[in-house]
């Protein structure tokens, strides 16, 4: 029903002088109490409420893998051989899988900007060739994400894969670089969608030059997301120059963080085997809980370190942390 904006009566103004002391009174309760509900949710940062994560508060998962120095994956081992320290205390492992089957949830990030121009092509035959020989459909899903000016989802989350093979194969170089933008994003708004983490794989590919000149956020931030996501990230260098660059020590650094492994193919044709290697891993990882002793629920990074008992000639390849959750 409309109501009329006209003037009214004086009788009416009188009344109102009445009643505003209550009336604002009432409005100041409801005002304060608002902010009061507000002031208990702190305002969020740049990253908003989607970074949000459910957490199981009494334990902390970890995926991981172990090789020998020949890079040869060692899978035989049991519960008994390993030991986790957090923040260099030893922790009581309560689960242990020697082969993770959990599902994957994978995003592929491909740089489109002008610098990888030469090797595109090779590029997008050697992500199809990975993508079909790692997604099981009644399993996994994954995603292709594109960056050069802007990142861009060119397939989302999908146990499809003839629509992930399609996402890549219509891809074209051109533009700058905004990696860091496109792994916070892939992270943030994706890959933390299924909950809760731990009964996922989240992992993500990286083919790119690792330069960044197009970015909002930096790497510390897209570092930071990817951690609260639980990625491992794999990163596979375009740089063919054979001199390390800049570009290439920042996958080295994302790589490392997250428990993943960073690739510098020098030829081309060395990139189906850096992702045959990428997918042979993501098989062969070990999967354990513990009960973090003392319980942490302060919303901080908390430093883990897995180690193989009495074999130091064995590497443990795992994210070197985790955020616990703020209570």
């Amino acid at each position: 029903m409309l109501v009329s904006t006209r003037a009214r009566p004086i009788i009416d103004s009188l009344l109102m002088k009445k009643l505003f002391p209550a009336v604002a009174l009432c409005a100041l309760s409801l005002l304060l109490s608002g902010q009061a509900k507000n002031q208990d949710k702190p305002a969020p940062p740049d990253s908003g409420d989607r970074t949000r994560i459910t957490l199981d508060v009494s334990r902390v998962n970890m995926l991981y893998t172990v090789s020998d120095k020949k890079g040869r994956f060692v899978t035989d081992l049991t519960k008994d051989d390993f030991e986790v320290f957090e923040s260099k205390k030893p922790q009581a492992i309560i689960e242990f899988a020697s082969e993770s089957d959990l599902p994957l949830r994978l995003a592929i990030l491909i740089d489109t900007s002008n610098s990888i121009r030469e090797r595109f092509h090779f590029q997008q035959e050697a992500a199809t060739a990975f993508i079909d020989s790692t997604v099981r459909p009644e399993h996994d899903k994954a995603m292709i994400v594109s960056f050069d000016t802007a990142a861009e989802l060119v397939a989302d989350l999908t146990n499809d894969v003839a629509e992930l093979e399609k996402a890549v194969a219509k891809l074209r170089p051109g533009g700058g670089t905004s990696l860091y933008d496109a792994i916070f994003f892939a992270c943030r708004d994706k890959l933390m969608e299924d909950q809760p983490l731990y009964k996922f794989r989240r992992a993500m590919v990286i083919l790119s030059d690792g330069d960044d000149n197009q970015s909002r956020y930096t790497r510390d931030q897209a570092l930071e997301m990817a951690q609260k996501a639980d990625v491992n990230i794999y990163t596979i260098s375009t740089n063919i120059t054979r001199i390390e660059s800049e570009g290439d020590k920042v996958l080295r650094y994302f790589a490392a963080e997250t428990g993943g492994q960073a690739f510098f193919p020098f030829k081309a044709s060395d990139l189906n085997q850096d992702f045959e290697n990428i997918a042979n891993e993501l098989r062969h990882q070990y999967n354990i809980f513990y009960r973090p002793e003392p319980l942490k629920t302060d919303g901080l990074y908390h430093p883990v370190d897995i180690r193989v008992k009495g074999h130091k000639e064995l590497m443990v390849r795992a994210r070197k942390g985790y955020y616990a959750p703020k209570l």
